[in-house]
């Protein structure tokens, strides 16, 4: 998708290091458009042309263990 004064690979997204989420959840309640509980129980992020880059950093501050990143091209 083109956003206006970005190119695809200036867009972020974010991720999340399974390895260290404890599934507390804290990201679906701050951020649902964006991250969710998958089938397995796992959380998962949605794939969006855009994400809202303040309601992740939400997310990110309020992420107990520290498990929620941006990721970059």
């Amino acid at each position: 998708m083109f956003v206006a004064g970005k190119k695809p690979s200036d867009m972020k997204k974010p991720g999340i290091d399974l390895s260290e989420c404890t599934l507390c959840e804290s990201c679906v309640a701050v951020c649902p458009a964006v991250f969710f509980i998958n089938d397995t129980g796992m959380i998962e992020v949605a794939e969006l042309d855009i994400y809202p880059e303040a309601d992740i950093e939400e997310a990110i501050k309020y992420c107990p263990e520290d498990c929620i990143f941006w990721e970059t091209d």
